[in-house]
């Protein structure tokens, strides 16, 4: 079993498990510590959550964890497809607010690999599209911040233009006024 992993940008991956093929479909290794260890990823997961988008243009984010409970997530696209995108919030780096982005498909294999210091926003390419993503920091409410997914500063490019945004998301602050400690 093994995994071929590809930098994006900024540290964020691809990572591709192996899939064996027979007659009755395939087999994959979705996740194993030693594999990733094994590619230099020493990551503990202790969550793992599942997030439905019943109508396409689905917004979830840009959504982060303060330090010390900022996360690294590794998400994955179960059913339908997904645009999927990581905002540098690392103050100090030199991509700070700028994004890599990626498209997520059921049955494609491939997972995003988010490290702590990003903000995570996806949007669903498909009715009812399933998100399934680990993180290595407990969900923590008093450590979570939103940034508003129109941030001009920003800029993200949405594949498209309609939207379906909780409260939550469509009245975050904008990048230069949200609260980030990284």
């Amino acid at each position: 079993m093994g995994i071929k992993v590809t930098d994006i940008g900024m540290g964020v991956k691809i990572i591709e498990p192996d899939r064996f093929y027979d007659y009755r479909g395939y087999y994959s290794e979705i996740f194993s510590a030693r594999t990733m260890l094994q590619n230099g990823l020493d990551i503990s997961f202790v969550q793992e959550n599942e997030a439905l988008c019943l109508k396409k243009g689905t917004i979830r984010g840009i959504h982060f964890q303060n330090a010390p409970k900022a996360q690294t997530k590794l998400l994955r696209c179960a059913k339908g497809s997904v645009f999927d995108v990581a905002v540098d919030l690392r103050k100090g780096s030199p991509t700070f607010g700028e994004y890599v982005s990626i498209i997520l498909k059921e049955g494609d294999g491939k997972q995003i690999l988010i490290p702590k210091g990003f903000g995570h926003v996806c949007q669903s390419l498909e009715d009812n599209t399933i998100i399934v993503y680990k993180v290595d920091e407990l969900w923590e409410p008093p450590f979570e911040r939103a940034i508003n997914f129109k941030d001009p500063d920003i800029a993200i490019k949405w594949p498209l233009d309609e939207f379906v945004v909780s409260p939550k998301d469509e009245n975050a602050p904008s990048l230069k006024n949200c609260d980030i400690h990284f």
